[in-house]
């Protein structure tokens, strides 16, 4: 009897155009996008279409904290997807109150809202601030230069960069921006209005610029002697990317006086969900001699799909793994090589690299002006653009910060020998344009 073979999988010729005119026809263009199709990942790698491998050191911008298709995430979401996936928050369950419970843990007393992005998180504590000031007139939000706290209308009016605002105005009012790490700036620009300050651990879109120490202590002391909130977006630097829960702990490890440093609130997304949709913040218990972590009480703020069963099932799985993996450990020696490499980089090839930022695995390529760059000159995109396309060549994905830095955001267990692998590359192209 003749054996009846199967017929081979038909050839899709240039899946690359297809699925770029699908994106042309169908998608809003409000992106740019890289002249990329990624096909599927395993851990800190991605592929194309073509079938060609990348290591990737952006992390989906800071959200891939246990890389691509992680089996342990993949056997949460199965598990839970079997039991609850969505109740609605008119009701309670047990990984909501869970996860909450384990984020109050690697802080301190307080209570958790959760929602769906990092945008959405930030705007949490903006009603929390006019909350808290309402009854005095109170309402205005001093942020940084060059922060960013999302694309909703009140994340690009909170946001310290033009750029973003532009085409949207009048922009809310209410915000005001004063330079980074500048403390008496900070103090200079209170008014009778001021009901909060918010700032980044970290400026990641900025240019990845950490706090200092003496200006986080110093907003601390201002906003008790002034009776002001003080917030931080953690969106991006924090879960652990800097190699410990939140940056600000990394920033005030063993600085005199720093012990008991506590903000007010915390917004939080990206790496806590390791790519499903998440948000939250977290509200200090107590401030200013009243229970500050009550405050938006029943009606006053809510989301439909924040803190679904599914979505804490996952984030608690990515904690579970984080701690007993010791990944922030892993994140303090494995960023402290790539930093390392990064600065000897700079230190061989100035032309090119002016030096290393960041800390942890939220890290900066600093390169020089475009016009210094030979094989940059000639084109009018950012050196950061175009150092990003040139490693996308080289079999690498990285995130451009601005005109000039270019992030690493890679997953919170990317090995050693990746991190070596990753510098070679990086290494490579810096020669071929230096």
């Amino acid at each position: 009897m003749r054996d009846i073979v199967p017929a081979p999988p038909a050839i899709v010729h240039n899946q690359f155009a297809e699925i770029r005119e699908l994106f042309s026809r169908f998608v809003v263009p409000s992106y740019g996008r890289f002249e990329l199709v990624l096909s599927h990942g395993a851990g800190s790698y991605v592929w194309d279409v073509a079938g060609k491998r990348y290591l990737d050191l952006g992390g989906g911008i800071a959200v891939c904290a246990l890389g691509h298709a992680n089996s342990e995430i993949t056997d949460a979401l199965i598990e839970q997807s079997r039991k609850l996936v969505h109740v609605s928050n008119l009701y309670y369950q047990g990984p909501q109150g869970r996860l909450a419970q384990r984020l109050v843990g690697h802080l301190a007393p307080g209570k958790v809202f959760f929602c769906n992005s990092g945008a959405e998180a930030n705007e949490g504590l903006y009603k929390l601030a006019r909350k808290f000031g309402h009854d005095e007139g109170r309402f205005e939000i001093i942020t940084a230069i060059n922060s960013f706290h999302g694309r909703t209308l009140g994340g690009i009016a909170a946001t310290g960069q033009d750029k973003v605002k532009k085409g949207f105005e009048p922009i809310i009012p209410g915000f005001r921006h004063v330079p980074f790490n500048d403390l008496q700036a900070m103090r200079d620009a209170l008014s009778p209005a001021t009901a909060a300050i918010l700032i980044e651990g970290i400026q990641g879109e900025g240019g990845v610029t950490p706090a200092t120490a003496e200006y986080l202590l110093g907003l601390r002391q201002l906003c008790n002697e002034k009776r002001l909130l003080l917030f931080i977006d953690a969106v991006q630097c924090g879960h652990f990317r800097s190699g410990r829960f939140q940056s600000f702990q990394r920033v005030l490890e063993g600085v005199p006086g720093a012990e008991g440093f506590l903000p007010d609130g915390i917004s939080m997304a990206k790496s806590l969900g390791g790519g499903f949709p998440m948000g939250a913040f977290w509200v200090r218990e107590e401030a200013h001699g009243m229970k500050l972590c009550d405050l938006l009480g029943a009606g006053t703020h809510g989301t439909t799909f924040g803190g679904t069963p599914l979505g804490c099932a996952v984030a608690l799985k990515i904690l579970d793994v984080i701690e007993r993996d010791r990944l922030a450990d892993n994140v303090r020696a494995t960023g402290d090589y790539l930093k390392t490499g990064i600065q000897r980089l700079a230190d061989q090839y100035p032309g090119v690299v002016k030096g290393a930022r960041g800390l942890g695995f939220m890290l900066g390529i600093e390169l020089q002006d475009r016009e210094r760059i030979r094989a940059f000159a000639a084109q009018d995109k950012a050196a950061s653009m175009q150092f990003v396309n040139r490693l996308h060549e080289a079999g690498v994905l990285t995130i451009p910060s601005g005109n000039q830095i270019v992030r690493l955001l890679p997953a919170l267990n990317l090995s050693h020998q990746q991190a070596e692998e990753g510098l070679a590359i990086i290494e490579g192209v810096v020669k071929s344009v230096g």
